[in-house]
């Protein structure tokens, strides 16, 4: 981090424009500055969520995809337990260096009913602090949900990282701060010894031409299964990490025992997308090919009538949890003197998912006993219930591939994967320059809503911790695959 710091007032809002069935605008003059730019004058909801984008200022940048994010909360924000100031001042935060640009959530399509006055000229100043110009962040929270994003020109690759927390927040703040410098240092390991290995060879043997494009040619070289195992040690790495700092600290803080978090990793050198996860966050590819409209539900057509989704959904990752038969089968053959193993849909009644980092009270017995008798487990035996044992993947890009969909669970209570897929394409074809994660969040809202016969406004006053009980924690990143520029401002 530097000290330079830039202020945004509203040159940005990542907003998308209103289905015109849900939102009505207000009409501006031309001579207003905000309608001149095409921005949206929302009323801010910065306790709700954030949206942001990432601008690629250099058109010669080895970094040719664009990113959408948002994210919107239902959890309370709680303070660490293992910091000695309190973080629970808001339960969405965003920060991010300068090529990143963000606000709250703009939420005037809430309002249908009410009149909203902004009573300051300035509703949401936002601190950018400033970074090497060859790498550049943003990170964020939502409820119990943290987003990690990472552009680094110098090695070429942008990574994304979605924690999906649950028990409270130290897990997933743990994963923020030490997962990628883990991931950066096990791959730099292979890129020390990918340099090594090039430079021997090539003493060995003349070069007999140039390459256009001697960064490519270099990430050609990678091993795709060295990368894989270079993302899984670092996430062993740094579970391991966390669980010996709950180990130290279990007689002062047993909560941390019950702390953990879904992982959601993905590292794109150039073509190439690598991918990890643990629980049931998803990464959802859109590509052109025949589609299969069998999972999209009519509503959808209804709501954009005349439009035909020509992307399919391919799931490139896999849900570990409960509703997995192959992940049931692994937990009743590892635990076979255990009759309750699986209860109620729940891992010992406690957890849907079946993979976690952390939840160390259903890893070992030390750590489940050492908490509160109410949140105790019977534990039959010594072998762990859940693991952190990631599933690894690696894709190749091709010519009709579009958009790349990485989101926690919370997306997928409201909408199937083919749904994801469809309103993004949909979307975007009406609004080429608007922002498709904050879409894909404020259709979750509409439906929320909808299923507990409210509006959507009265959705969002319910209080934070009570609201979770009709929709999660969401995080969304969408990747485009060909180069767009998502961005609502000049």
């Amino acid at each position: 981090m530097g000290n330079g710091v830039a202020k945004l007032t509203r040159c940005f809002s990542c907003s998308s424009p209103p289905l015109r069935r849900r939102r009505r605008r207000r009409h501006v003059a031309p001579s207003d500055p905000a309608a001149a730019l095409g921005l949206d004058d929302s009323p801010l909801q910065p306790q709700l969520g954030h949206s942001f984008c990432y601008v690629r200022e250099d058109p010669s940048s080895f970094i040719s995809i664009s990113i959408s994010g948002a994210a919107v909360s239902a959890n309370a924000s709680t303070p660490l337990s293992t910091s000695m100031v309190s973080d629970s001042s808001s339960s969405s935060s965003f920060e991010s260096s300068v090529s990143f640009m963000s606000g709250p959530l703009p939420f005037s399509l809430t309002k249908d009913t009410k009149d909203t006055k902004d009573t300051e000229d300035d509703p949401f100043p936002i601190s950018i602090t400033t970074t090497h110009p060859s790498l550049q962040w943003a990170q964020g929270k939502a409820g119990e949900d943290r987003v990690h994003v990472v552009v680094s020109e110098q090695h070429a690759w942008v990574f994304v990282g979605i924690y999906d927390g649950f028990n409270g927040p130290d897990a997933t703040h743990f994963l923020l701060t030490h997962l990628y410098p883990s991931i950066h240092l096990h791959l730099t390991h292979i890129l020390c010894q990918q340099g090594h290995s090039q430079h021997t060879h090539n003493h060995k043997r003349p070069s007999t031409g140039t390459t256009p494009n001697n960064r490519s040619a270099s990430n050609s070289k990678f091993s795709h299964v060295e990368v894989l195992k270079a993302l899984s040690r670092a996430l062993m790495k740094t579970e391991e990490a966390y669980l010996a700092m709950a180990d130290n600290m279990l007689g002062q803080n047993p909560e941390l025992a019950l702390m953990g978090s879904c992982v959601l990793v993905m590292l794109m050198m150039r073509d190439d997308v690598y991918l990890m996860n643990v629980g049931d966050s998803r990464a959802v590819l859109a590509t052109k090919s025949p589609t299969d409209l069998e999972g999209i539900n009519q509503h959808l057509f209804n709501d954009f009538a005349g439009f035909l989704p020509s992307l399919s959904a391919v799931q490139l990752t896999f849900d570990h949890s409960t509703c997995a038969e192959e992940e049931l089968i692994r937990i009743r053959n590892e635990h076979p003197d255990d009759s309750a193993v699986i209860t109620n849909d729940r891992v010992k009644g406690s957890l849907k998912v079946t993979r976690a980092f952390g939840a160390g009270f259903l890893k070992q017995p030390k750590w489940n006993n050492a908490l509160l008798e109410m949140f105790r487990i019977e534990y039959v035996g010594t072998a762990p219930y859940i693991s952190c044992h990631p599933s690894l993947y690696h894709y190749r890009v091709g010519p009709k591939d579009r958009f790349l969909i990485l989101s926690s669970d919370g997306l997928y209570q409201y909408l199937t994967n083919e749904e994801a897929v469809a309103q993004v394409e949909m979307f975007l074809s009406t609004s080429p320059d608007g922002d498709p994660a904050q879409h894909l969040v404020e259709e979750i809202l509409f439906r929320a809503a909808a299923k507990a016969g409210m509006e959507v406004h009265e959705l969002i006053e319910i209080p934070q911790g009570d609201r979770r009980r009709y929709y999660d924690d969401v995080s969304i990143i969408v990747i485009s695959l060909e180069g767009r520029i998502w961005r609502s401002f000049v």
